[in-house]
């Protein structure tokens, strides 16, 4: 897998790239602003950029901004946004252009390695990753909708649907059975009024649906 990295800090930039590279990751090219990173994949056409949100000239958007550009100019290039804080705004911008090959996460969880590259690569690999902590905010403030269908049990399966694990991740991660937690993923489904599909991916319009509404 082929990865550009556009980081500001000096010392992370240093950082992600030691990190990527140990996991078998090519890390073609590292920048430090939002115009080196368009430059950069125009140039290299990587499999995955890897943006933080704020960078400069104002440390405010330009790394979302950057990140959109990319989905609209090179769709084919998969784009994981790192934040330091939970910006609602700028997740629902940017899974709101395209929902395939997307990530959302907080720098926090580049501490978690093993699962920070398995992030990586399910973005790069056409899936989509938010954060639990993204997905359990824009739950807290969403207004009536149908996510309001969910009990708390099945509010905390979404959210690790969110953070791409498998009925079987999930069933680990509760001390569960597989089949209590395919009960609970289809009264997700049933209740977001999600109907099977060969064109969809139901598991993604699940989580997706929320930030929709909070859009709307």
């Amino acid at each position: 897998m082929r990865v550009v990295i556009a980081e500001d800090s000096v010392l992370l930039r240093a950082g992600l790239t030691t990190l990527l590279t140990g996991g078998d990751v090519e890390v073609v090219e590292a920048v430090a602003d939002a115009e080196g990173l368009l430059r950069a994949v125009e140039e290299h056409r990587p499999d995955l950029a890897l943006i933080d949100v704020r960078m400069p000239p104002t440390h405010t958007d330009e790394g979302i901004r950057a990140a959109l550009v990319i989905r609209h100019q090179h769709p084919e290039v998969a784009v994981l946004v790192l934040s330091q804080y939970v910006e609602e705004r700028y997740a629902t911008d940017l899974l709101s252009a395209q929902t395939s090959g997307v990530g959302y996460l907080l720098k926090d969880r580049v501490a978690h390695v093993p699962d920070f590259l398995a992030a990586l690569r399910r973005v790069a690999a056409g899936g989509t990753v938010l954060d639990p902590e993204v997905v359990a905010q824009l739950l807290v403030r969403r207004g009536h909708d149908p996510i309001d269908r969910l009990t708390p049990r099945e509010l905390v399966v979404l959210r690790l649907m969110a953070d791409g694990r498998s009925n079987s991740g999930i069933a680990d991660a509760l001390a569960v059975s597989h089949s209590a937690v395919e009960k609970y993923v289809g009264n997700i489904l049933a209740k977001l009024d999600l109907p099977p599909t060969d064109a969809d991916n139901r598991r993604v319009l699940a989580v997706l649906k929320f930030l929709a509404t909070r859009t709307a």
